[in-house]
């Protein structure tokens, strides 16, 4: 059965890791040249959206391999 203990620093570290998450992707975001929500919602560009799905992958990779230990 889990402890309390152990919930709370499930629920913190997975806060923790979403908080990081969302600030690496806004650097990555404002690193890339243009707008890439504009380039993928409004001209629909594949390749832009890939590229953000890889870095997705890649950033959360990263923060669960941190997390983890």
């Amino acid at each position: 059965m889990i402890t309390l203990d152990v919930f709370l620093a499930t629920v913190l570290y997975a806060g923790l890791g979403i908080v990081i998450f969302i600030l690496s992707f806004v650097l990555v975001d404002r690193l890339t040249p243009g707008e890439l929500w504009r380039e993928i919602i409004e001209r629909k560009n594949v390749a832009v959206a890939l590229l953000a799905g890889a870095v997705a992958i890649g950033i959360s990779n990263i923060i669960a391999a941190a997390v983890h230990g």
